[in-house]
């Protein structure tokens, strides 16, 4: 769990390109995580993940964290993989049917919380945002990012059946895998591609918006919705800028006051910035893990 936690947080850094649109997306790795862990485990990763970003790197509102918590986790672990993925993939013998699974339930997933992030907007009474233009908008761009995600998820998914097969078995008979598997060689892999993705790869992130800004800015001109000035959103606001030491993966600017024109195009240093913010994100998440796990196993001991 804790190694797949630091691995997801890395690949969520890396905004893909979405070509002819001018926005980027990133893999939420849901169905992987369930693949490889069962619903269950995925769920508590994925939050552990979310709420990490949200207080230390000032990714994701606090305000919005349930519902990131909610659009993120539920979807793919509680309904696209029992109702989608393993109908389709079976017995996990057959790399095709894995391969058609992973995409279709990765889509499905995203279709479902892209859908959910335009409901929430309309109920929270404080957009004026336009139902109709809104999910014309996320809906089909969230689908292109579905697809490279479900092709980027299916082939790992392929890599694992192919080096441990156990794991997948166990995750989906929700069993705990043989005390006598080695998993070193599956494990150092994953810690290799979060070290190399967060510490390096993540340079290259698309600078476009992603699909929720770029949907945003299609209707108001504007990758955000205005802040409130006032209340609840406004005290979390201000807590999150006191426990995000690292906001945007980088380190924070000398000068905390400077005008979009004044401001340079990159930070002095914002390659060590994010690979710091990279590797030491990925480190917070397995240790929050690693906590987590010791949590639940003493209160079942117990």
């Amino acid at each position: 769990m804790g190694v797949m936690g630091a691995f997801i947080f890395a690949a969520m850094m890396i905004n893909f390109t979405i070509p002819g649109t001018g926005s980027s997306g990133h893999i939420a790795g849901g169905i992987l995580l369930t693949v490889m862990l069962g619903p269950y485990a995925a769920f508590l990763v994925l939050a552990s993940v979310l709420m990490v970003q949200a207080l230390f790197f000032a990714d994701g509102g606090l305000l919005a964290l349930g519902c990131n918590i909610w659009n993120m986790g539920f979807y793919p672990c509680f309904l696209a993989y029992p109702l989608i993925y393993k109908p389709i993939a079976g017995d996990g013998t057959s790399a095709k049917r894995i391969y058609i699974a992973a995409i279709v339930s990765a889509i499905i997933a995203l279709q479902l919380g892209a859908f959910s992030v335009v409901l929430e907007t309309l109920l929270s009474g404080r957009s004026e945002l336009p139902f109709g233009t809104f999910v014309l908008l996320m809906q089909p761009i969230h689908l292109a990012i579905g697809l490279v995600e479900g092709i980027i998820t299916a082939g790992i998914i392929s890599y694992i059946k192919t080096v441990r097969p156990e794991i997948i078995q166990a995750s989906n008979t929700l069993r705990p895998l043989d005390a006598g598997i080695s998993l070193k060689n599956v494990l150092a892999a994953f810690v290799i591609l979060a070290v190399v993705t967060g510490g390096a790869l993540s340079w290259f992130a698309s600078t476009h918006p992603d699909g929720l800004e770029w949907s945003i800015q299609k209707v108001t001109g504007k990758r955000e919705l205005a802040e409130q000035t006032n209340g609840i959103a406004s005290l979390l606001k201000d807590i999150q800028e006191k426990t995000a030491f690292l906001p945007d993966y980088n380190f924070k600017p000398a000068e905390k006051e400077k005008t979009e024109e004044e401001k340079p195009p990159v930070w002095p240093g914002i390659e060590a910035g994010t690979s710091f913010a990279g590797i030491l994100g990925g480190a917070i998440v397995l240790m929050f893990i690693l906590f987590i796990g010791f949590g639940i196993r003493r209160f079942k001991k117990q």
